[in-house]
């Protein structure tokens, strides 16, 4: 016998969370959720969750009305709320998992606060993290001891760039830490369009908070340049590297962003000319930039689907593989 699916959507992501619903053809489950007049919250199934296969989105980015830690302390009360109604299985969908940038010492004493995120799930009895293009794949993955998936938008934004109908693209790493990312990209792009693809590579170095280096190495010379990377935040690094890349000879610069914080200045960097076209994905929704004249050279491209087929995946227990790391 198939067990019971039950999907829920908390407030915080319940647009996002409506549009998996749609994507997967399943319903959203009820709950109640209730915060008191001193901040303090509570949250609870309205339908029977014994037994049951559990699936809760939840995106735990900040805004814009709730802070991304009263998202993950929602998001850890209510699965064990869940776990302690009964529930068999309990899958935390996390589009974007907040502190997952912290996932090494870079200063004396410094924090793993990713680790220390992953007991806090693993506390609350979670079986399975789900989230999409993590800072650090390995990192995320090591620092969980319950199973932990994370999603790639690799495929959107190889849709993306095959219908630019390019003739010489240019994959390019803002930084050294992106060079994976990017190459696998590139690779997957290739196959798609059945061309050969350029690389490139944009020196970075951060000190005292400070971040320089301007070397670009790669062929990039009347090229469509795709900086490839897993969020914006400032903007700071893709404005450095589209400058790099138009110093080379690059004919365009197009920046493909995952998530898209666009935190405090964001839209005076990214509204540089280096940069023609920005492509992220709604698992966080651009909210900083209402009404913001930036927000022309953005692209938005829907993520529910794939977050729908993941969620259809794991319930039936099938494979995931073309859905992971690119």
């Amino acid at each position: 016998m198939e067990q019971s699916f039950r999907y829920f959507a908390l407030d915080a992501t319940a647009d996002f969370g409506g549009e998996i619903a749609r994507a997967g053809g399943y319903a959203l489950a009820k709950r109640e959720e209730r915060v008191f007049e001193d901040g303090e919250y509570k949250v609870r199934p309205l339908e029977t969750v014994a037994g049951c296969d559990v699936y809760v989105v939840q995106s735990l980015h900040a805004g814009p009305q709730t802070s991304a830690d009263d998202k993950l302390n929602r998001l850890l009360f209510f699965i064990g709320a869940l776990k302690d109604s009964g529930a068999a299985r309990v899958t935390a969908v996390a589009p974007y998992l907040c502190y997952a940038r912290k996932d090494r010492r870079t200063k004396w004493q410094d924090p793993l606060t990713l680790r220390y995120v992953a007991a806090l799930f693993e506390a609350v009895g979670t079986d399975v993290i789900v989230t999409m293009d993590v800072h650090n794949d390995a990192a995320f993955e090591n620092a969980f001891r319950c199973r932990a998936v994370a999603l790639t938008a690799a495929p959107l934004f190889v849709r993306y760039a095959m219908a630019l109908d390019e003739k010489k693209l240019c994959v390019v790493s803002p930084d050294p830490g992106g060079v994976k990312r990017a190459q696998l990209f590139r690779e997957a792009l290739e196959k798609a369009c059945g061309l050969e693809i350029a690389r490139g590579y944009v020196e970075k170095r951060r000190s005292a908070g400070a971040v320089s280096g301007d070397l670009f190495a790669g062929d990039v010379n009347d090229a469509t340049a795709l900086i490839v990377d897993d969020l914006v935040a400032s903007g700071g690094t893709l404005l450095r590297a589209a400058r790099a890349a138009r110093l080379q000879g690059a004919r365009r610069v197009i920046a493909l962003a995952t998530h898209g914080l666009f935190m405090a200045g964001a839209s005076e960097t990214l509204d540089d000319a280096a940069i023609d076209r920005i492509a992220v994905t709604d698992a966080v929704p651009p909210f900083r930039l209402a009404s913001n004249p930036v927000l022309k050279k953005i692209d938005v491209l829907g993520a529910a689907g794939v977050f729908a087929q993941a969620i259809q995946r794991l319930h039936r227990n099938e494979r995931l593989d073309d859905l992971l790391a690119y």
